[in-house]
């Protein structure tokens, strides 16, 4: 695929901001098992964290930052010639500009591009690593994550095999927030299999290239530790009941 036709990645509207339904299907999320899922994360051996200092010199939005790695990342892993940082900053330009509150750069300064150099690499380098270890395997970019109801369909960062890999440039542990979303995502998937017989996901596995650090969480154990419910048929009909409405099929 073209990196000029990248699809779209829009996370804000797949299980992000519906906190209702998420408080409803995860009521045990809190923070005790929030500390405790994040006493398990790892960091990957060879990879360094990104200084603070580094982080800081850029005068972009964070999130603009971060948007230009993931796209810089993705043409690497693609193979071919690596997509240049114009053509980087357009396509993280168009996915910025469907957030109320971006600030779109007319162009990049040699300190936005080394921190979100230093962010791709990091994540390059993270991706190769598990990779290397499911040798058969291969690495999808934005997988599919279905729609439910008024619950938009979109599309994740990568997926290997049954593992989800989603990916948080964030100076601190995962969040809540985080958990939340890929706790969504994962069951919109069953929910999806149940009517079209296609893959599941096992795990998560968690990225932050920022701090190299990340967290693989099973799904069924978070499912049973988060919510009120025994297993992922009764989470499933849960959350039907909350969205009313069919599986965006597409």
């Amino acid at each position: 695929m073209p990196f000029s036709r990248l699809p779209a990645r829009d996370p804000r509207t797949v299980a992000r901001d519906i906190p209702g339904v998420l408080d409803i299907l995860f009521p045990r999320l809190t923070g005790g098992l929030v500390n405790a899922l994040n006493a398990e994360m790892f960091s990957f051996t060879g990879i360094s964290p990104i200084p603070s200092e580094i982080v800081d010199k850029s005068r972009l939005l964070k999130a603009m930052i971060f948007e230009l790695s993931m796209a810089r990342a993705e043409s690497e892993i693609r193979g071919g010639a690596v997509a240049s940082w114009d053509e980087c900053l357009a396509v993280a330009s168009k996915r910025q500009r469907r957030h109320f509150d971006a600030r779109i750069p007319e162009k990049l300064e040699p300190s936005d591009i080394l921190v979100a150099d230093y962010a791709a690499r990091n994540l390059v380098a993270m991706l190769n690593s598990v990779q290397s270890q499911r040798p058969s395997a291969i690495l999808e970019h934005a997988p599919l994550i279905p729609g439910l109801g008024w619950v938009a369909s979109g599309s994740g960062d990568f997926a290997i095999g049954s593992t989800l890999i989603e990916v948080k440039h964030t100076e601190r542990n995962f969040g809540a927030g985080d958990f939340r979303q890929v706790l969504m995502y994962g069951l919109l998937r069953y929910a999806h299999s149940i009517e079209n017989d296609s893959e599941v996901w096992s795990d998560v596995l968690l990225l932050n290239p920022r701090r190299n650090a990340a967290l693989l969480i099973n799904y069924d154990h978070v499912f049973r530790s988060a919510s009120a419910s025994s297993n992922r048929v009764e989470l499933v009909e849960l959350l039907r009941s909350a969205v009313g409405q069919e599986f965006d099929r597409r």
